[in-house]
């Protein structure tokens, strides 16, 4: 089948499939799937007859929100039942953080995080006798802050990741200087942020990175997807230069090639959005607190550039 015909189709599939969403029910929580060093609990959605072979995803929630709650409402819930693969959702405990944020900023804590959650993918993964090549990581807000930080400590259990309205990996090393680096945000060079996500040695390849930012957001500084874009452009060894400029349901959307011309990071500015992830009812998402109706779902579009139904 023609490659243009194929992504039309899967646009198709995600935005109209008649299946009906799953609710917050459909999400159990999992025990018993490692040493969880990060205290963390694990839930998933897993469709009914789901076969092997399939993609895994993990989506991350932001501060004071919960797994179920955040799967369901930004859409991820509802992709997972209609392109077929598992959904990972990890959940901050409040002994570990009372607003529930995921520790992104701390040099013991996120190292101890980031294994509990590379442990439940390593469960999704033998439990649903998943494509181990085809999984994948979003997260919003210190969820999407960790998500950059899942991509830089385990590049090779990934294939992509997204991080919304999150931070570049290794921006903070205490809360302290987590509050800096969510406003106004640090600037450093592109080598510099990338030599924080080469430091563990990995020789590649590297995760392709797709990053959304609202441009309102003064939680968490917009300037974070320029720092973001050029440390994946340079991990990924290319320029901060984008080499195609669009729009995505008329917001600004750009793409980083590498050498090769593949799309190693794309960057989605929300122009005019707070603090949150994108969604759009009609596609996929339901407004809630820090999940935005701005006629654009993240995970949908995500899951378009990840080919999921494939």
């Amino acid at each position: 089948m023609d490659g243009k015909l194929r992504v039309l189709l899967l646009g198709l599939v995600l935005i109209f499939a008649v299946t009906p969403p799953a609710n917050a029910a459909g999400v159990g929580e999992v025990t018993g799937f490692g040493s969880n060093p990060g205290n963390l609990k694990m839930f998933r959605y897993t469709p009914d007859g789901l076969p092997s072979g399939r993609p895994v995803v993990v989506a991350m929630h932001g501060c004071t929100q919960d797994a179920a709650g955040y799967g369901t409402n930004t859409g991820w819930v509802q992709l997972a039942q209609q392109a077929r693969f598992t959904l990972v959702l990890p959940q901050q405990q409040t002994t570990n953080n009372a607003s529930k944020c995921f520790t992104w900023f701390d040099g013991v804590k996120t190292p101890q995080e980031a294994l509990s959650v590379k442990q439940m993918v390593d469960r999704a993964v033998a439990d649903a006798g998943a494509d181990p090549a085809r999984v994948y990581i979003s997260g919003l807000s210190a969820g999407g802050a960790m998500t950059a930080a899942m991509l830089a400590l385990y590049p090779a259990t990934f294939k992509a990741g997204a991080v919304v309205a999150g931070l570049p990996y290794g921006c903070a090393t205490s809360q302290l200087t987590a509050f800096s680096c969510m406003n106004p945000g640090k600037n450093l060079t592109p080598r510099q942020w990338g030599d924080k996500v080469r430091a563990g040695g990995y020789p590649g390849p590297w995760p392709v990175v797709s990053i959304w930012h609202g441009t309102a957001d003064y939680t968490v500084n917009s300037a974070n997807l320029t720092e973001l874009a050029e440390q994946w452009t340079d991990v990924h060894g290319t320029d901060a230069v984008a080499d195609t400029r669009d729009t995505m349901a008329g917001f600004p959307h750009a793409v980083y090639r590498n050498s090769a011309g593949q799309a190693v990071v794309q960057t989605y500015s929300i122009t005019g959005m707070g603090h949150g992830q994108p969604v759009d009812p009609v596609q996929c998402g339901t407004a809630a607190p820090y999940i935005v109706d701005v006629n654009l779902c993240a995970a949908g579009r995500t899951a378009q550039d990840w080919a999921l139904a494939e």
